[in-house]
């Protein structure tokens, strides 16, 4: 279909890493992403990235990069080039993953979608002067709020759309009650904000809000080399934090076209699925108390520390690792890990079991979690669902198995699948996920190689310490690595990993030089969050806190 799609289109077409890019006309975008979902059968419009071409010498100074998932594992861009002055046609009523995707392109670079059902700014505020991804705007420049959105103009838009508002008078403030949960309540889970009407204790609409830990992650990128933004990327998941390591790395990796040795592969893979864990752990046991079940939470949390405790003492740092390198890991396993990690799994796997024995057939638990906050496979997958919360919607869908990559089609694992895409799948799917990490840590363990952490690439690797300090050689080499940095191909390139919370995507534009150009991050709890206030339309507040926690929102790779 591809062929079809690029005599159809007259587009022109490129390939780089198996992904091929088509540019087309603006004019033609409903069209070809109608074609990109019907015809060519890509189920998730993943993301949607700009770049700013002003320092690249092109003719426009726009471009957008639709990136498109299909759940067999491929990838397909489409390419639409704008000046400053043009807008484009909204796919949002195509996919509704676009809803967000196009507000962050007109928040961050100006650019304007044509019927939009709501564009307005997403991750800046309101009075925010400006678009800070542009080239020209100086990344040390901030604007402080001085106060806050009422939302109410967004709410009553809301309201309209859905026939609970009239044009000519404002009786929906009458009507309805209208109440704030968060951006500092503890069941938030971190700093969001949803502003609700209620009918009674029913929610008749609501509003998100988000951007209040916006800490600048994708400009900081442009100013620091490809090495130097590991530490970065720690600070996106936080509750998993070795993944998005992993994910930016490999990414990197895939770009220079270089393969890892087999030991830090296996090194990966071990401490990935490490990370997952404790992420559902996070999640679940953080539902748990929003539930008023608090032994559940301890269940799960002491076992935790336990993981904590060895990622602290491998790697230096507790909850921030920066453990990963472009071309392999930091350092290696210490002596007496093996044993000392299966330990403490086997404590992991207790405090799942005695938490699924208190919870399985609970009446109570059933009924505050079966049949809540439904989303069908269809509406998740248009919202951009993935990971476990695509899954629970019974989409079997998992990068490790439909793009394996670090021989996970190697090991013996199964991928939880729910039913109806409600609070109670996406709690089991997490679950019953955890005990396959356990899986494959064990088999990984069994088979790990001795070798190399590293690759042999001066032009890529630090030499080791003990060669710094005695051999002129690696001493140049290493100042020369640290203040050059690794440079990249000249293009655009995207990367995928699963992540804790589904498919984690890097965009990056090289330029050739030193640091990306631009590098756009693929959030999963992002387009999760996105269909949030569907979700709980018509539900209860209490179940809107529970559904939150269920969708597992991150604030740190939600607002990057």
């Amino acid at each position: 279909m591809l062929s079809s799609f690029i005599s159809k289109f007259s587009a022109k077409a490129s390939e780089f890493n198996k992904i091929t890019t088509a540019v087309i006309d603006k004019a033609q975008i409903l069209e070809a992403v109608k074609f990109a979902r019907d015809e060519m059968k890509f189920e998730l419009l993943s993301d949607i990235a700009c770049v700013d071409n002003l320092n690249l010498n092109k003719p426009k100074r726009f471009s957008l990069y639709y990136i498109f998932s299909s759940l067999k594992g491929s990838n397909f861009i489409i390419q639409v080039d704008l000046d400053e002055s043009e807008s484009i046609a909204s796919v949002s009523q195509i996919y509704k993953s676009a809803n967000w995707a196009e507000r962050e392109c007109y928040d961050q670079y100006g650019v304007k979608f044509a019927n939009h059902p709501n564009l307005r700014r997403i991750l800046n505020h309101k009075d925010f002067i400006g678009h800070p991804l542009r080239k020209d705007y100086p990344i040390d420049k901030y604007q402080i709020l001085t106060q806050s959105d009422s939302l109410v103009d967004e709410m009553r838009d809301q309201l309209l759309s859905l026939g609970l508002a009239s044009e000519e008078n404002d009786e929906f403030k009458i009507k309805y009650t209208f109440l704030n949960i968060g951006p500092s309540h503890p069941a938030t889970h971190g700093t969001i904000r949803n502003f609700m009407a209620l009918d009674g204790e029913k929610i008749a609409a609501c509003v998100t809000e988000i951007g209040y830990l916006h800490r600048g992650f994708e400009k900081s990128c442009e100013t620091h080399t490809y090495a130097q933004i590991i530490p970065y990327t720690d600070r996106l998941n936080y509750c998993s934090a070795m993944l998005n390591n992993v994910g930016y790395a490999k990414a990197v990796e895939d770009i220079l076209g270089v393969s890892i040795p087999d030991r830090a592969i296996f090194m990966r893979v071990i401490l990935g699925e490490l990370a997952r864990i404790i992420d559902h752990e996070v999640c679940l046991g953080a539902m748990f108390v929003d539930m008023g079940a608090l032994t559940n939470y301890w269940y799960l949390y002491n076992p935790r520390e336990k993981i904590y405790n060895f990622l602290s003492r491998l790697t230096g740092a507790r909850f921030t690792n920066s453990f990963a390198r472009i071309g392999g890991m930091a350092h290696d396993f210490y002596d007496g890990w093996q044993s000392e990690l299966l330990d403490y799994l086997k404590e992991v796997e207790k405090g799942i079991d005695d938490t699924l024995t208190l919870v399985e057939k609970n009446r109570i638990f059933l009924d505050r979690v079966q049949n809540i906050c439904k989303i069908s496979a269809e509406d998740a997958l248009s919202y951009g669902f993935t990971g476990p919360n695509l899954r629970a919607s019974g989409v079997d869908y998992d990068l490790r198995k439909d793009k394996p990559y670090y021989y996970y089609d190697s090991f013996d694992f199964n991928i939880p699948v729910g039913s109806c895409g409600d609070i109670h799948d996406r709690m089991f799917v997490r679950f019953y996920e955890m005990k396959e990490s356990i899986a494959i840590i064990r088999q990984a363990i069994k088979r790990i190689p001795d070798g190399d952490i590293c690759i042999k690439d001066k032009d890529i690797m630090l030499p080791p310490k003990s060669e710094v300090y005695g051999n002129i050689e690696a001493l140049i080499n290493h100042f020369k690595l640290i203040f050059d940095g690794i440079k990249l191909p000249v293009g655009h390139y995207y990367g995928a990993s699963e992540g804790g919370n589904g498919e984690l995507g890097f965009f990056i534009v090289s330029d050739g030089g030193t640091m990306p150009y631009r590098l756009k991050l693929r959030p999963p709890c992002f387009y999760a969050l996105n269909a949030f206030s569907d979700m709980v339309r018509g539900g209860l507040i209490a179940d809107s806190i529970l559904n939150l926690g269920s969708i597992n929102i991150i604030a740190g790779e939600l607002d990057r």
